[in-house]
């Protein structure tokens, strides 16, 4: 019998921790995350098929997602409005103008604005059951990082443009020893890493980093940080040995 979604045949239970808060604004310490299962693309996904009694053949599964994917991607730079089960999406033009302009504003392109369906917000709500499994492990995390050059979080890296990384126990620190082996790279699939050159803020909650003009653009990077500071001392004694704060997300490397 296939899965019906509309129905609470369901119930999906999830693992999440706490995690220090690292946003300006937060007013209690800790945020939760969930303990996310391995990152899947559209094969990983049909090949789950068979866990959720779907029926179809994940083969068909895999090249009718394609497909539509792909449909969608055209349709809405056509200017469609595309509703799903799963996510709204439409094309936005940003920017204030007089009205007698022929031209978008200087800088300004057609963004893409998404966001889940209120049915799967509601599906969440009715059948997601969370287990409280204490604080992760103190050795800092990497929260989100923002392109300055795009505005997006936890997607793009604009080559010579400014990337903020905001997280807990980040900032960069080491003793003569260590000074060449500390720093904030970009570490491509195959292992390969690309150092930062220049670190223009350097704070535990925030670094700020010039994106490297050598990373390969259209490879996606996952974000290192190496550095001796303690997470939780402030007296500024650097760790015996340094320790590594990897992104669990890759960033992917853009041209201006």
């Amino acid at each position: 019998m296939a899965l019906d979604f509309q129905t609470r045949d369901v119930i999906h239970n999830i693992v999440a921790r706490f995690v220090h808060a690292f946003l300006p604004d937060a007013k209690k310490p800790y945020n939760l995350k969930a303990e996310f299962q391995p990152e899947l693309d559209v094969h990983g996904i049909a090949s789950k098929a068979e866990v959720y009694n779907i029926q179809t053949d994940p083969k068909v599964i895999e090249e009718g997602t394609n497909a539509a994917l792909e449909l969608i991607y055209y349709l809405v730079a056509d200017g469609y409005r595309v509703k799903t089960p799963l996510f709204n999406l439409r094309m936005r033009l940003p920017g204030e103008y007089s009205g007698d302009e022929t031209h978008l504003n200087e800088g300004a392109h057609p963004e893409a604005r998404m966001s889940s369906s209120a049915a799967f917000r509601q599906y969440l709500r009715d059948t997601v059951k969370v287990s409280f499994a204490g604080i992760e492990g103190d050795n800092g995390h990497i929260g989100e990082a923002v392109d300055e050059a795009t505005g997006t979080i936890d997607e793009t890296a604009t080559l010579g443009s400014i990337l903020t990384i905001r997280g807990h126990g980040l900032k960069v620190e080491a003793d003569e020893a260590h000074k060449d082996e500390a720093g904030v790279y970009f570490v491509d699939n195959s292992g390969g890493k690309v150092k930062v050159a220049s670190i223009a803020v350097n704070e535990p909650k925030t670094l700020k980093v010039i994106v490297p003009a050598g990373l390969a653009a259209g490879t996606d990077y996952t974000l290192q940080v190496v550095t001796q500071s303690s997470v939780k001392s402030t007296n500024g004694i650097p760790l015996k040995t340094p320790r590594m704060v990897v992104s669990e997300f890759t960033v992917k490397a853009v041209a201006l």
